[in-house]
């Protein structure tokens, strides 16, 4: 006969231990991951971006000839110098012109071929590849091309040849700088380059863009074309425009490229201030104490116009504050 009493019977079974997992420690967790994926970029951030700034700035105020490593201190008698250079204050005013036309252009052309290709139903992928590829060619290979086979100054030049049929002359187009014709081969050449980068952020924009709110809009009466452009697709495209125009201010004042192969270097029209500042500081005298202080007053100067747009167009606030 069982002696097991009721108490037995509810007495509830003993819980069994669990294993204890084993602490991994600093291998495998998210901050050794975190600094394994970041440390090389921050490393190669470090030495090749911001010691050299802080070094350029250091030797903005010292007397630095054929040397790096200098030890005269002049204040900022490097940043007059360069202040008082017409070569580099007319490059800072010409370009300030350039910015102005280049920017409102490409942004423009861009998000126009973005709304073309959007529209598109198909071949879509095609078109976007084909306005994108200038993108991956060369800025010096580009230029070249546009000097020595498109607006090359003799007559066998496809420009030329064109403007022939309806018997107009050969025109220098880079050689002489009145009038300046040379713009026409820059300006070209740096739309063709850059614009289809600019579409596909244009285009990725548009097609976020939820549907409703253009059904929305047929439905309260609106027309499809510019009436729904400027009340639905221009404000939905605020953050990417404002980027794009940021972009293409900071590209505008950093052009080289393009101007050094098909400017002469010897020719004191059309120098970026990239120019001046690289024959400054790596010509013939290499001074490299105002070529850095040219460069820092470029610096400032893009940060400067940069905030300034951005505060205009009111980059970096938040919907409610608009």
């Amino acid at each position: 006969m069982s002696t097991t009493t009721a108490r037995d019977v509810t007495r509830p079974a003993p819980a069994k231990a669990s294993k204890a997992r084993p602490r991994r420690g600093l291998w495998g967790s998210p901050t050794f991951n975190f600094w394994l994926f970041t440390g090389p970029f921050l490393i190669g951030l470090m030495i090749f971006v911001f010691v050299p700034i802080g070094w350029s700035i250091w030797l903005s105020f010292f007397e630095a000839r054929f040397t790096v490593t200098p030890s005269k201190f002049i204040g900022f008698d490097n940043y007059r110098q360069m202040l008082t250079n017409s070569d580099f204050t007319g490059s800072l005013g010409t370009f300030t012109v350039f910015a102005a036309f280049i920017v409102p252009t490409t942004w423009a052309l861009s998000l126009g071929l973005a709304l073309l290709v959007n529209r598109l139903r198909f071949m879509r992928a095609f078109f976007r590849s084909v306005f994108f590829l200038p993108t991956a060619c060369s800025y010096v290979a580009a230029a070249l091309i546009w000097k020595m086979s498109l607006f090359n100054g003799v007559r066998f030049g496809l420009a030329n040849t064109i403007i022939g049929w309806f018997g107009v002359d050969n025109i220098a187009w880079v050689s002489n700088p009145s009038p300046p014709w040379y713009w026409l081969v820059i300006v070209t050449v740096r739309l063709w380059l850059q614009s289809g980068f600019y579409m596909i952020l244009f285009l990725a924009a548009l097609q976020n863009i939820p549907n409703e709110l253009y059904e929305a809009a047929a439905i309260d009466g609106a027309k499809r074309g510019w009436q729904t452009f400027r009340y639905i697709t221009l404000p939905q495209l605020r953050a990417t425009s404002t980027a794009v125009i940021l972009l293409l201010l900071v590209a505008a004042y950093q052009a080289f490229d393009e101007f050094y192969n098909i400017v002469s270097t010897r020719a004191t029209w059309g120098q970026t201030p990239l120019m001046v500042l690289f024959k400054t500081a790596l010509g013939a005298n290499q001074d490299y104490g105002s070529g850095s202080a040219g460069a820092v007053i470029l610096t400032v100067l893009i940060c400067v116009i940069t905030l300034f747009q951005g505060k205009i167009m009111g980059f970096g606030r938040g919907e409610e504050s608009k």
